[in-house]
């Protein structure tokens, strides 16, 4: 028996999920359909794309196919010796004018007797294509929500952002897609959410993030901050002896979330040391070199 290769012919590795399979054989069937293609031999072409889809998007279907091990195309091959009892009618056939697809149809995998026959041929239906669309929103637009239009194919779409929709999130337009043949079903289209760059904050999934500025005598005394949010100014505490790159929370004043809610938003501390000082301020600053014991560099004396 003659060994096809199921994933090279879709142009998959053979640890690819069912959306990679899917999707190649997609663009393999419509570039060979024999109705609109025309390259050499597109019939059976079409055929043998099929016969490997119809043998990896089915979990049993593709574990007896791996189990029959790994070969190179068009070798003479014979099944473990198992094989016949873990996937098939409990007993070896004569394999010499066997060919694969026939072995699958005889163990009761395929369950059709037309998987040789042209069976996968000219009225086999065929999904249409997936489409993927990137979609650029503003912080604010993800924290209310917002709709878009954009092309795809030639048509113009719109589509609703939902509120909290974060950075890299898919969303899927189910049959807004390429046409499907012979009755399959229309194809999806993906929006890659995009969040632009904002001049405050930084988004993490659903947090947030804002750089908060402390002088010196804010960090040393702590203080009451007022710091901007989505919805408005609220007040921050900030302790005494506060330290560079410490991150203080406000609950729930991140992004919504989906399912009720929403993330947090962490102010990360920066101190800043005035760039000019005035002769009171210099003075005051030597008065407090001169007065602290603090030493920042006590591992240097290890």
């Amino acid at each position: 028996m003659k060994y096809k290769d199921y994933y090279k012919i879709l142009g998959v590795e053979r640890g690819a999920g069912e959306e990679e399979i899917k999707k190649a054989y997609r663009k393999l069937a419509r570039k060979y359909h024999p109705d609109v293609s025309k390259e050499q031999n597109a019939k059976e072409k079409f055929q043998e794309v099929s016969e490997a889809y119809e043998t990896l998007r089915d979990k049993e279907k593709r574990a007896a196919y791996d189990s029959l091990g790994s070969f190179r195309p068009g070798q003479d091959f014979r099944p473990p010796p198992d094989w016949f009892d873990r996937f098939g009618s409990g007993r070896a056939e004569d394999l010499r004018d066997i060919d694969l697809s026939d072995l699958f149809e005889q163990m009761g995998i395929f369950g059709r007797a037309s998987a040789r026959r042209g069976g996968f041929g000219r009225n086999v239906p065929i999904p249409g294509e997936d489409y993927e669309a990137p979609v650029r929103i503003s912080l604010e637009e993800a924290a209310r929500g917002t709709e878009r239009e954009f092309q795809i194919d030639g048509r113009t779409l719109r589509a609703r952002i939902p509120k909290g929709a974060i950075d890299g999130q898919r969303l899927r337009l189910r049959g807004k897609g390429g046409p499907g043949m012979n009755g399959g079903p229309a194809g999806d289209v993906y929006l890659q959410i995009v969040l632009e760059p904002h001049p405050l904050y930084r988004a993490r999934g659903h947090d947030l993030e804002i750089e908060l500025p402390l002088t010196p005598w804010e960090a040393a005394l702590g203080a009451q901050l007022e710091v901007p949010t989505l919805e408005g100014r609220v007040t921050m505490k900030v302790p005494p002896g506060s330290k560079p790159g410490q991150k203080l929370r406000l609950a729930g004043k991140g992004l919504p979330k989906p399912g009720g809610g929403a993330g947090d938003l962490y102010a990360v501390l920066d101190i800043v040391v005035p760039g000019t000082l005035t002769e009171r301020e210099k003075k005051l600053y030597e008065e407090l070199r001169a007065a602290s014991r603090f030493d920042p560099r006590p591992h240097f004396s290890r």
